[in-house]
């Protein structure tokens, strides 16, 4: 059975590649009792949830902590959990509050996730929405990596944070703003900028490269 007959949502544009079809069994199996049907759950989203606490965190051990976390709440709570929207969805929410108590007993100044952000708008150029390629292509591929995570980990949470959930983890906006209880229009907007400021950075490093 297709995911769109199972939820309107899924006829939307950039769908999550994310959540498998059985996704729902596994949770109604969980709610009844089957521990299994939880670990199966565990299992699929482990890595995926470690690098998102691992990206919000900056720091392996409160991203392991925040993981393990967020895993034990969403099984204390599965019976709360009503399916509005995806597990996953309901799990990432709770992974990034996770992550977030984490980071701010460290940072108690960090910017807030819900804070109002301005993205002056009137300065961005509308071509840099496109996402496409880069001058990366001229670097080898481990050395891009390594590049893109140290830029990604300089960007402030609220835009790293977005950044991850839509652009690596693949989460459709809609998504992506219930998990973190935005609205979409702020979602698009932080997304744009966390995606300025990496090209912005990525471009210096490629000069920088160049004029070696």
């Amino acid at each position: 059975m297709s995911s769109s007959k199972l939820d309107p949502v899924a006829r939307r544009p950039l769908p999550s590649q994310v959540v498998k079809d059985d996704e729902s069994a596994l949770v109604a199996a969980a709610k009844a009792g089957d521990i299994s049907a939880f670990e199966t759950l565990v299992g699929r989203y482990e890595r995926k949830i470690f690098r998102l606490t691992q990206n919000i965190t900056q720091n392996r051990e409160d991203a392991e902590d925040a993981m393990q976390e967020a895993f034990l709440k969403a099984y204390e709570h599965l019976q709360s959990f009503e399916g509005n929207s995806r597990f996953y969805t309901w799990l990432v929410r709770i992974a990034v509050n996770q992550a977030l108590m984490k980071l701010r007993k460290r940072r108690p100044n960090v910017v807030s996730l819900d804070e109002e952000v301005n993205t002056g708008e009137d300065m961005v150029p509308r071509e840099v929405e496109d996402w496409g390629p880069s001058p990366a292509d001229r670097y080898a591929q481990t050395e891009l990596s390594e590049i893109l995570t140290k830029v990604i980990g300089d960007l402030d949470p609220p835009f790293r944070i977005v950044f991850q959930l839509r652009d690596i983890e693949e989460l459709s906006t809609e998504e992506t703003a219930e998990a973190l209880g935005l609205s979409v229009p702020a979602v698009k907007s932080r997304l744009l900028r966390a995606r300025l400021k990496l090209r912005q950075t990525l471009n210096q490093y490629f000069r920088r490269g160049e004029n070696k």
